[in-house]
């Protein structure tokens, strides 16, 4: 039934792409909660995802001998990782440090009046400080784990599912699952440092 929905999809029909948008928004849901965007919520999230389960409608070919799950699984974890670069990246810079702005303007006597306009916005100083404590907190969590457990985190954190660790680690999914616990547990000092 999948497979025609997806040739009915591919060759034009709205029907057939809103039953497999609707069909596998809980893959997208399960994927969008490992990212974080700056300047959106959830819902700005999953409707990248939403795009990146389109273009997998769009392109899918039963030739690549995947299946539509794993290749909707990579369409859409790239459409987020896409998104993230372009949110970060150095042509967005300005618009998302920008300073306040100050304008004077003339009332009805004529007086100068000064408005500020306020940025909600960390200050240089801010993000100076910010950067080192981070750079703090990275140097912490890379002492406090073994060179695996670190490695194992970091794909964590990328959300690639304890399968694809699995096999980019040579692990089995239960040590997948026994790291990510030994992390949590080393890494509990951190919610102590911040009380």
């Amino acid at each position: 039934m999948e497979e025609n929905l997806l040739k009915e999809a591919q060759n034009g029909s709205a029907d057939a792409v809103n039953a497999l948008l609707k069909g596998y928004k809980s893959l997208v849901n399960k994927i969008a909660r490992s990212y974080f965007l700056i300047g959106g919520d959830m819902e700005d999230i999953v409707q990248e995802g939403m795009i990146g389960l389109y273009k997998a409608i769009i392109n899918f070919s039963s030739d690549k001998h995947a299946s539509f799950k794993t290749f909707a699984s990579l369409c859409i974890k790239h459409q987020f990782q896409t998104v993230v670069k372009v949110a970060s990246s150095e042509k967005n810079m300005m618009l998302s440090t920008a300073l306040p702005i100050t304008e004077r303007v003339h009332d009805e006597e004529d007086e100068e009046i000064e408005i500020l306009i306020p940025s909600a916005l960390p200050s240089p100083d801010d993000k100076v400080l910010q950067r080192e404590k981070m750079q703090e907190l990275q140097k912490a969590i890379t002492s406090a784990l073994s060179p695996l457990e670190n490695k194992i985190l970091a794909l964590y954190l990328q959300g690639y599912s304890y399968n694809e660790i699995a096999q980019m680690g040579n692990l089995n999914k239960k040590s997948i699952d026994n790291g990510l616990s030994r992390i949590k547990h080393k890494l509990s000092f951190l919610k102590k440092r911040e009380k």
